[in-house]
């Protein structure tokens, strides 16, 4: 079963979605805005993507641009930060076993259907 962290606000995400839906794939939405992500839960999906917490930040966020911009944190700090405001974190992600990819764009998703 494949789990997609899911903004319905966001247009990316809708997009990841609907790519979801039309490849006809088992999947379980995620309102991670609605539902949290854990500090823990957040880095096995970093290790899974391959990325380091920064990487996974949305820079043109204004959160970011005036809280963070500039700022040099550890990788565990960033996790910390990301949990707590999570409109920060880059979406959607989409998980499958041990693996997951940001559908951004969405036929990165093929990626993890291989």
């Amino acid at each position: 079963m494949y789990q997609i962290y899911h903004n319905p606000q966001c247009k990316k995400s809708r997009e990841g979605l609907k790519y979801l839906e039309n490849k006809g794939l088992n999947f379980q939405i995620k309102k991670y805005l609605v539902d949290g992500i854990s500090p823990e839960e957040l880095k096995k999906i970093f290790v899974m993507l391959d990325k380091k917490p920064l990487e996974m930040v949305r820079k043109q966020e204004s959160d970011f641009k005036n809280n963070y911009k500039g700022k040099s944190f550890s990788d565990d700090e960033w996790v910390s930060i990301i949990s707590k405001n999570l409109k920060l974190l880059q979406r959607p992600i989409i998980v499958h076993g041990y693996k997951a990819v940001l559908a951004n764009p969405p036929e990165n998703l093929d990626d993890l259907i291989k």
